[in-house]
């Protein structure tokens, strides 16, 4: 068996403490912001805190944006691996929110779609969700993580990117389940491990971002036609 050799510097520890940091620090104060008796104001505040998480912090340290994911790299490449993961996993997303329903289990998260201002909710899903979380939690936290695992632990680079596609994912379904106050909110696990994988894919965010929105505006689509 391959004995795991560890490389702890102060730069990791730095690194590790940053990463810790940030994300406790954007999770409190998006927390706080969605108790905000305004809450208009809040939803709009939400996708400039993680935007600001993401890229403040890769700035200061001098690194370019490029680096965690603000690049179209490959675009055939990226167009392949975005149409593969929606076709294999939209029709399971389907089965699955029929069986409940036919069924008659609630759903894990119930998305709410306003009437007549539906146009509005899928612009919402697209230009501040996914945008948002996608720059801090793959853009940011995953490269950040992939970045300190390659420095710290000396095993094989396909090993470690798994290792940062799961820890990210973890957080992910963690801040959700803290920021919406439901335990069932941890299933976003699951999405998240597909985001985490396109993006060490196409190593751009672009990927991750469309499909997390069409993720959400399909799952809300889906939910609202079958109800």
């Amino acid at each position: 068996m391959e004995k795991v050799r560890y490389n702890i510097s102060f730069a990791s520890v730095s690194l590790l403490l940053e990463i810790v940091f940030v994300t406790v620090a954007s999770v409190c104060l998006i927390r706080f912001l969605r108790s905000s008796p305004n809450n208009r104001e809040a939803w709009l505040a939400v996708p400039f805190v993680l935007l600001s998480a993401a890229i403040v912090p890769t700035l200061l340290r001098k690194r370019n944006l490029s680096e965690i994911g603000f690049q179209i790299r490959q675009p055939k490449l990226l167009l392949r691996k975005l149409c593969g993961t929606c076709l294999v996993v939209f029709p399971a997303l389907f089965g699955c929110v029929f069986l409940l329903r036919y069924y008659n289990f609630p759903l894990p998260l119930c998305p709410v779609i306003p009437e007549k201002r539906w146009p509005s909710w899928l612009v919402y899903q697209f230009m501040y969700v996914a945008v948002a979380e996608e720059a801090f939690f793959r853009g940011y936290l995953q490269s950040n993580v992939l970045c300190l695992l390659t420095t710290v632990v000396k095993k094989k680079l396909e090993l470690l990117e798994w290792g940062s596609i799961i820890i990210c994912a973890i957080v992910f379904a963690a801040s959700h389940a803290v920021l919406l106050g439901n335990v069932i909110s941890v299933i976003t696990f699951f999405p998240g491990l597909i985001l985490g994988w396109l993006f060490v894919k196409t190593k751009s965010l672009l990927a991750p971002i469309l499909f997390h929105g069409l993720a959400n505006v399909g799952y809300g689509f889906i939910e609202a036609a079958l109800t």
